[in-house]
């Protein structure tokens, strides 16, 4: 969905019109699960307090983005905004519409803000009119591109051809030229013949964003051969530009479409052209190291020769300033500047994520010096004189490894500069299987294997088709070489770019995300030991991130799934047990422990989980397409494909927080999922009932099952319907909850036969009682909250909450309530908070103590009531120190936080004591 100006916000008041249409059919529940009453509106009402992530104002800024929810009927759709610091002062900003309550009132908003924002560390947000910035961003489309203009840089992006951004200007002076995408194929993983350069080619190009603040800009198109006609590996690209910056913030994303064995990408990249003048002793080089660190070098050094050509010099030419006139020098070097040697080429290269190396070489032809060597690069580089240059940089750049900068030809009037995101140097990517089957031709030997290493596999289902990556890049516009300490300040930007967000106070008060969180409270003991096992078990994975290198271009935001204790190593090469995929909802975990504390070093590892499983863990073209792939040693290589994985639900909380047009796009890749169904069934080997029938692409139906199937679907419907108010979306909706209420057992009836035009599933006439204990786990529980929250749809709220009751209840019970027990539980702990919601719903003390009772029980979970114990394991046992917690495993982590979280908010205040 586009975004809107505020022009646009106020002419689309349509919108609320056919929200409010809606409304008089829909209503919330009067049981809907909210704050407590101390918090149900902000305490400041109709304004949303603000600060930034880190803390303070950032030392650097290019403008910012990000989501604001508001309580229910607090603001009509057409409501502008004005934002205000804490001491009253108005600074500029532009809204829109990112989602709507049911009786068409703002639910969530976004917002941005330009470059020159006051450095101030808090906001408030609140009705009113906007301020615009001192000279507004501008966008002129013309038949072959759109101009933007910042006030600062002015830049054109074209509508067609090899060339994204034609040009780049500053104070009338070319800065930035011939912006384009580079790839480079090679014919084999190992062993390559065959090296075949690509550049990326536009086919779509659209204006998503309008300022006066922001401009947002997506392109669309393929990668095209320089060379002969093929085109292959699709990208998105978004061009953001703020008013008041000298910087462009690009969103690059590929998708994988080749075959593994013969398209292994050897190179990847973003290219641009920098315009140079004047001596080349005045030409300055920069790459910035760890933390403050930054490596400054000229292209023709005027220190350390032999003869002195004076403090003046030596000292301008070390702060990136023009040198005094030549007159000045000693004649002892400026009549013997020729004699020295002059540097045309540089590199940085990333190999991983503990070791990096900055070279350089006069020319091609000749052999590179080792300048530098370091642990993790800041990835930022520049290139430029006093009189303009260009800084770009890779966010995550040795996270993501093998990256890489260059700097080419800069003894030249017009160097190069590239930003890989795929080292040349690295060799080609290896996405092919890794092992060879092993002899798993049916489903009875894939069974088999599935019960020795826990992986699911079947010939062809380990195909990285489809699967995408994104990353985030920076270029600025220079008017001269930057201070070094200014350089530091734009490197800090790209490893952690300024982030606004509300108070979990705030977002708590407005209702959102289901009432299943709550901030943290450590005013009684029980309630302080609990805060404490929390902090633990986040503490202990963001330690593992950096103890076991869960890094890599491919592998960065994921975990592992399950330990080894025997080797003190997660399991990473067993099958099912190695990268987590999302298992059991960690994305899930990860962003209510965000919401809940608001620390920033939370915000970022759940933000890089998200951009890694919704990127890498799911197909977006091909035969798979847009199902996600369950655990693996490959992110891709289980045969298990799954709505469960590709899951909107575990996109919602960065989407709106952020307003991220990239992650909008991959929930709306999962509104028409269903399909997909037809022809990859999930429970295809399940009960040994032999191949599936053959796909049919004309069906209109699937078969889906009420728990990982439809919760992943209505978290995607839910999601659309919110962002666009569409009825159609709306009626998907309310046909699919009515139609499971309607089943013989509810949610016990397991699945059935839905019409995916309507949403509707086929009554069943078989009472037969049936469960799973994962249907829950992969964000049903959140995605029932909402709805029963939302829509006024009884016979679904009743066969949620019979489903939430019965889970955990005696056999007795369930005896008296089904006619049979179920059988073959698991999870009981993670499924305490079911058995929260129900006594949250109905009020019922007896059922709240029975779900704390069965968290704290532990059963299918982690029984245990204080902050675990840590071992420190060293010596010959491993190859270098970690810590240990042996019995930790992601899955079960995941379920016990979101238990531990929910349990606290639905039912902490009824009981007694803690």
């Amino acid at each position: 969905m586009s975004t809107f100006t505020r022009r646009e916000f106020v002419r689309n008041t349509v919108l609320a019109v056919a929200a409010a249409k809606l409304a008089t059919e829909l209503r919330a529940t009067p049981e809907a699960i909210a704050a407590p009453a101390s918090l149900k509106t902000p305490r400041k009402p109709g304004i949303a307090t603000l600060h930034w992530l880190d803390g303070s104002a950032p030392a650097a800024m290019n403008g910012t983005t990000w989501g604001v929810p508001w309580p229910q009927g607090q603001h009509p759709a057409a409501t502008a905004f004005a934002l205000r610091t804490a001491d009253g002062k108005t600074a500029p900003v532009q809204s829109w519409p990112l989602a709507y309550w049911p009786d068409g009132s703002l639910k969530w908003t976004g917002h941005a803000v330009p470059a020159t924002l006051i450095a101030t560390d808090n906001f408030e947000l609140t009705a009113g009119s906007p301020t615009s910035p001192t000279s507004p961003l501008t966008v002129k489309e013309t038949a072959e591109g759109f101009e933007i203009d910042t006030g600062v840089i002015r830049a054109r992006v074209a509508k067609s051809g090899r060339t994204l951004i034609p040009l780049i200007t500053r104070n009338g002076r070319d800065i930035l030229r011939d912006g384009h995408l580079v790839m480079t194929r090679a014919d084999s993983p190992g062993g390559a013949t065959i090296h075949e350069n690509f550049q990326g080619e536009i086919a779509t190009v659209v204006l998503e964003s309008n300022g006066p603040v922001r401009a947002v800009i997506k392109l669309t198109g393929k990668h095209a051969s320089t060379t002969g006609t093929r085109t292959w590996l699709p990208f998105v690209v978004r061009l953001y530009f703020y008013a008041g910056s000298d910087a462009v913030r690009l969103l690059h994303t590929i998708i994988y479409d080749g075959q593994p064995s013969q398209d292994a990408i050897s190179a990847l990249g973003l290219r641009f052209a920098v315009p140079l003048r004047g001596a080349l002793h005045d030409r300055h080089v920069r790459f910035s190291g760890q933390d403050v660190g930054l490596f400054a070098e000229a292209v023709r050094g005027l220190t350390g020769l032999r003869r002195d050509p004076g403090a003046p010099v030596r000292e301008a030419q070390l702060a990136g300033r023009t040198t005094p006139a030549i007159e000045s020098w000693a004649t002892t070097v400026s009549g013997r500047l020729n004699y020295i040697p002059a540097f045309g080429d540089w590199t940085l290269f990333q190999s991983s994520s503990d070791g990096y190396e900055i070279r350089k070489r006069t020319k091609e032809g000749f052999t590179w010096l080792s300048s530098a060597r370091g642990t993790r690069a800041g990835g930022l580089g520049y290139i430029g004189t006093p009189d303009g240059g260009a800084a770009f940089g890779l966010r995550n750049f040795w996270q993501s490894h093998p990256a890489q900068l260059d700097i080419r030809h800069a003894t030249t009037d017009v160097a190069e500069i590239t930003a890989w995101l795929w080292s040349p140097e690295a060799g080609p990517m290896d996405l092919r299987p890794y092992h060879d089957g092993m002899g798993e031709d049916d489903y009875a030997k894939q069974i088999e294997g599935l019960e020795i290493t826990y992986e699911d596999y079947e010939p062809g289902f380990d195909s990285p088709e489809g699967v995408a990556r994104t990353s985030e890049l920076y270029f600025w516009a220079l008017a001269a070489t930057p201070a070094r300490e200014q350089l530091v300040k734009m490197a800090e930007l790209v490893r952690q770019p300024p982030v606004i967000v509300a108070t979990p106070d705030y977002l708590h008060a407005c209702g959102v995300f289901g009432g299943l969180w709550s901030p943290v409270d450590r005013s009684t003991p029980a309630r302080n030991a609990l805060e404490d096992q929390l902090d633990w078990y986040f503490k202990f994975y963001h330690g593992q991130q950096e103890q076991r290198r869960w890094y890599g271009f491919w592998n960065y935001g994921d975990v592992m799934h399950t330990y080894d204790a025997d080797r003190h190593e997660w399991r990473y090469d067993v099958g099912g047990f190695a990268w987590d995929n999302s298992e059991l909802s960690t994305d899930l975990w990860l962003w209510l422990n965000f919401l809940r504390t608001g620390r920033a070093d939370a915000f970022r590892f759940a933000e890089a989980k998200t951009r890694h499983t919704g990127e890498v863990d799911v197909h977006h073209v091909g035969r798979f397409a847009p199902l996600g792939s369950r655990h693996n040693v490959l992110h891709w290589g289980c045969s298990a494909k799954q709505l469960r994985i590709s899951n909107a639900a575990n996109r919602r909380y960065f989407y709106y927080l952020t307003a991220d047009e990239r992650v909008g796009d991959l929930m709306r890749e999962q509104v028409e999922a269903g399909h997909a169904l037809v022809n990859i069934q999930p429970n295809r080997k399940a009960g040994g009932r032999g191949k599936p029938a053959a796909p049919d692409a004309t069906s209109t139906h699937a078969r889906i099952g009420f728990g990982t199937d439809w919760g992943a679907l209505s978290a995607a419907w839910l999601t659309e319907w919110e962002r666009t108010c569409d009825p159609k979306i709306r009626d998907r909706l309310v046909a699919s909850m009515t139609t499971i209420g309607r089943q013989p057992r509810g949610f016990f009836s397991s699945g059935g036969r839905m019409d995916l035009a309507t949403g509707a599933f086929d009554i069943s006439s078989d009472d037969h009682v049936s469960v799973s204990h994962l249907s829950a786990v992969f964000g049903l529980v959140e995605v029932c909250a909402e709805l029963v929250q939302l829509l006024d749809v009884p016979q679904f709220k009743q066969a949620w909450l019979d489903y939430c009751e019965l889970y955990n209840a005696s056999p007795e019970e369930q005896t008296k309530r089904l006619g049979a027990r179920l059988s073959g539980l698991n999870l009981q702990q993670g499924h305490s908070r079911l058995t929260a919601f129900a006594a949250k719903i109905t009020n019922d003390p007896a059922l709240a103590q029975r779900a704390w009772a069965e968290f704290q029980g532990g059963s299918g979970g982690m029984n245990r009531r204080s902050a675990p114990k840590i071992e420190r394991i060293s010596g010959p046992a491993v190859l270098q120190p970690v810590d240990e917690a042996a019995f930790v495993s992601t899955n079960a982590t995941a379920q016990w936080g979101l238990a531990a979280i929910q349990n606290l908010a639905l039912v902490g205040n009824a009981l007694p004591g803690l």
